[in-house]
């Protein structure tokens, strides 16, 4: 059986997340970048989003990122615009919730995004003229069969 030579395995490679829960500094664009909605992770470090100034990109996430900061459908990034491919870009920073909303009362976001603010605030929203549900049964119908 071979000897293990390195210095450790995959849970030292993940590290500790230190200070990635404590408040940061609100990052705003500036020129050559620009704010964007991812639409759907494409896999590969890569996803396609949508940015504030109408266009569809595929962006590939830089290697700091990578398995260190978990992109999902409906997050909020910065993305950093090539001079040289208008329909690609590179994801410089994501925005946790509460940084999302504090950039659409800057006005640096327009009122139409829809920030994901959960699982819970989804399902409430998507669920208001259902109505019921349910099926209520009698006891008469039970002694029938």
């Amino acid at each position: 059986m071979p000897k293990n030579k390195g210095k450790g395995g995959k849970n030292r490679k993940r590290g500790k997340n230190e200070a990635d829960d404590e408040k940061r500094e609100l990052i705003f664009k500036e020129d050559g970048q620009e704010y964007a909605q991812v639409s759907r992770m494409l896999g590969n470090g890569r996803c396609e989003a949508m940015c504030i100034d109408g266009t569809k990109r595929l962006c590939h996430i830089r290697g700091k990122m990578h398995k260190k900061v978990w992109i999902a459908a409906g997050d909020i990034i910065l993305v950093g615009l090539r001079d040289y491919q208008d329909d690609k870009a590179d994801v410089i920073l994501k925005y946790m919730p509460d940084e999302a909303r504090l950039l659409k009362a800057y006005g640096e976001l327009p009122e139409n995004t829809r920030l994901n603010e959960g699982i819970a605030g989804g399902i409430d929203e998507e669920d208001d003229g259902g109505g019921d549900d349910y099926i209520e049964f009698e006891d008469e119908d039970i002694d029938k069969i």
